[in-house]
């Protein structure tokens, strides 16, 4: 069955919102790739809460004002996967702290080196669509 998930493009702050938040995974699938912070929405929480919860719990950061960006379609048969991902932008605040149940590490980079990595599910898809989106 298709799942629905979050993913978090999260900015340092308002004046620049060119560099974001990545986490490594420690969980698969990707395991010990770089991505968003996200993860499954729950029964009965919205895709805004979810966004909030899934970056509180990767990062400890409060993901303030998340802004909808658009869904991408993430079908990976390989890992037996098939969700559909709800993209959100926003301001983290507070101190990102590593959370080592679900990440093993925590870093921030420009949006050019985020477009040159790899990165896990269609996460690099999300990141080109918003660099997109910032250029308007």
């Amino acid at each position: 069955m298709t799942k629905a998930t979050v993913a978090a493009i999260i900015v340092q702050n308002d004046d620049k919102p060119d560099i974001i938040l990545l986490t490594k995974r420690n969980v698969r699938p990707f395991q010990g790739h770089w991505c968003l912070p996200g993860g499954h929405i729950d029964d009965y929480e919205t895709a805004k809460e979810a966004v909030v919860r899934e970056v509180m719990e990767e990062t400890a950061l409060h993901f303030t004002t998340p802004t909808f960006l658009a869904f991408f379609d993430e079908i990976f048969p390989e890992y037996n996967f098939h969700a559909v991902a709800l993209a959100f932008y926003g301001t983290g605040r507070g101190n990102a702290e590593l959370m080592p149940d679900e990440v093993t590490e925590i870093a921030w980079f420009t949006l050019d080196e985020a477009l040159a990595m790899p990165l896990a599910f269609n996460h690099l898809q999300i990141l080109q669509r918003y660099a997109e989106h910032r250029a308007l």
